[in-house]
Parts: structure tokens; C-alpha cells; sequence
């Protein structure tokens, strides 16, 4: 599995975007631009990933699955709220999840 500043390099390459332009394009909840050298950063996992507001732009931006950039930077995505689910559905879903992932690698 690809690290998030993998992911999101790859996207932004595909996308034909310099880092500038990316940047430019991802804004802060109060409505500033990231910056090149924090996306240079994000790229090379020297920070850790951003918050949900940002992987869901950056998804959206770079036309990448937002689920997959939310596993990748180790988040819950934001539709999901855990306060909703009782214990048993929680150990469920993370049951199933691990399930899928053992079925999937004999599978390889």
C-alpha cells in the first residue's frame, strides 16, 4: 500500500500540476491556500497527513478515491461518526474489514 504523499504525488503528476499549482488549489477551513512547501512535505511524508477537510479536497482535486486517501493517512473519514455505532457494530465493521484484507492477500 502506497503512503498519502505517495498517493498524492502520483495524483498531482497524473493531474499534469506542479506543486504551486496544487497548493493554490487546496485551501485551509478559513480559506488560505496550503502552501507549496507544506504539500513538498506531504509528498515526501516528512508531515504527517492532513486533516479530513484537506484529504477530502485533495481527493477531490486529484480525482482520487477519498476512502483510500483516508486509510492512507490513518483518519476516519468525516462521514463516518463513531459515536453512532454501537460496540457491536464497530467490531463488526472492523471484523469484516480484516476479513476482506486476509481474502484478498490469498488471493495475490
Amino acid at each position: 500500500m502506497k503512503t498519502f504523499g505517495e498517493l498524492i504525488a502520483e495524483g498531482r503528476k497524473r493531474a499534469q500540476l506542479t506543486q504551486r499549482e496544487l497548493a493554490a488549489r487546496i485551501k485551509m477551513e478559513d480559506g488560505r491556500p496550503i502552501s507549496a512547501p507544506y504539500l513538498n512535505d506531504l509528498e515526501h511524508n516528512l508531515r504527517h497527513p492532513p486533516r479530513g477537510h484537506l484529504i477530502d479536497q485533495f481527493a477531490k482535486e486529484l480525482e482520487l478515491e477519498v476512502d483510500l486517501l483516508y486509510f492512507a493517512a490513518k483518519r476516519m473519514p468525516r462521514d463516518i461518526e463513531p459515536v453512532d455505532a454501537s460496540e457491536d457494530e464497530v467490531l463488526a465493521a472492523y471484523r469484516a474489514f480484516r476479513k476482506e484484507l486476509k481474502t484478498k492477500g490469498k488471493k495475490r
